[in-house]
Formats: C-alpha cells, sequence, structure tokens
C-alpha cells in the first residue's frame, strides 16, 4: 500500500465500515459476495482486507494490510501485517485472492498484480473490486462533482476526517478503467463488470495460465 494511505486509514479504522455503509447506501456488501462468489473453495487471501468484514462463504481466509490498527479490529484469525507489492506467501500456495477497494491505494499495481500471480496455483482465479469514474463523458463529470461534497461531508460528520476522504475523491482519478489497467499482465482478465450509481464500482475476475 502507499505510505501516504496508512496513516489515513489509521486514523478512520474504527468508523471504516459504517462509513463505507453509508457511502454505498448499504450496497458494499453486495457488490463484495458478487466477486467472492467467483472464487474457488479453498484458501483465499483477502489482500487489503482492512477490519475483516468480508464474508467469505466458508473459505479459509488470510487477512493481510498494512494497517495494525485496521487489523486489530479483524475477527480473522490468520492475520498478516504486509502490502500487495511484496506478499509473504509462498510461490503457488493460494486458491484465490481477492481484493476489495483497495487497487488505488497500491504503490505499484504491476508489482501487486505480478506478486498475485506468483502466490495462486495454476488456474486460480483473482478478483479485484473497486471504484472508478463512471465511463461515460456526462457522468463522469456529474459523478467527480457529487464525490467532491458528498465524500469530505460524511467524512466529517461520521468520523471527524474531511480531509481523509478529500483523498478519497482524488483516488477516483488516479487510475485508468479497469479495462485499461488490466490488461497486459501475466493474469488474464475474463470478466469486467460494472456495479453502483452511474456504474462507479467495477469488479474484474483474473486468471492465472495453467503452466
Amino acid at each position: 500500500m502507499s505510505d501516504v494511505s496508512d496513516p489515513i486509514f489509521a486514523r478512520i479504522a474504527a468508523r471504516y465500515d459504517l462509513i463505507n455503509r453509508i457511502l454505498s447506501l448499504g450496497q458494499e456488501t453486495r457488490w463484495r459476495a458478487r466477486g467472492i462468489d467467483m472464487l474457488a473453495a479453498g484458501t483465499v487471501l483477502d489482500l487489503g482486507c482492512g477490519t475483516g468484514a468480508t464474508d467469505f462463504k466458508g473459505r479459509v481466509v488470510v487477512g493481510l494490510d498494512p494497517v495494525i490498527e485496521m487489523l486489530a479490529l479483524s475477527p480473522v484469525r490468520d492475520r498478516v501485517v504486509g502490502a500487495g507489492e511484496s506478499l509473504p506467501f509462498r510461490e503457488g500456495s493460494l486458491d484465490g485472492v481477492f481484493s476489495g477497494f483497495v487497487f488505488r491505494n497500491l504503490s505499484s499495481i504491476d508489482d501487486t498484480l505480478a506478486e498475485i500471480d506468483r502466490v495462486l496455483k495454476p488456474g486460480s482465479t483473482a478478483v479485484v473490486v473497486d471504484l472508478s469514474r463512471p465511463r461515460n463523458g456526462v457522468l463522469r463529470f456529474l459523478h467527480r462533482i457529487g464525490s467532491a461534497v458528498l465524500l469530505p461531508l460524511v467524512g466529517l460528520l461520521v468520523a471527524g476526517a474531511p480531509r481523509e476522504y478529500w483523498y478519497l475523491h482524488r483516488s477516483l482519478d488516479s487510475l485508468p478503467s479497469p479495462e485499461a489497467l488490466f490488461s497486459g499482465h501475466a493474469l488474464t482478465p475474463e470478466h469486467i463488470w460494472r456495479m453502483g450509481i452511474f456504474g462507479f464500482v467495477y469488479g474484474v475476475r483474473l486468471r492465472k495460465a495453467t503452466s
């Protein structure tokens, strides 16, 4: 994760899940679940697990996050302090990787995707769910205005942290579309979908080669 993001998430850890529920109008759990349903059974890495609130539906979960304050709130038994750019797992040791609302905060997406490819078993799947701007130009403009107002306001009212959620607004413009972001890597993007108002939430299923 980015060094810049660590103190931000450390400060809002206690109210992180509440703010996400408010901002997503209660839909965040459903967005995550759609991606998790695409993972195989077995041992799954929750990359950037935060407080560990994601339901993996009976799978064995290892949670990884750089923010100790977040991990301290997690009910997941196996928790590791670490970053996506350097995963502390053996080659080919995991049946799946899930990452929810993390990729905008990575220092290197290229390095993280290479690491995910390294630790996955051949033929296994990784799923990324995150935020992006809408594809339509008009909707993208409206969404940019709305997030500039709404995100700091909710951060102020719920967590007393408007500057931290202004960072979230800016991060939405930091990356290209998922169609461009996940092309040209060892992991093959099999399916990309959009969710949420204006389609500002995306999911992507990535497959590791079988050999």
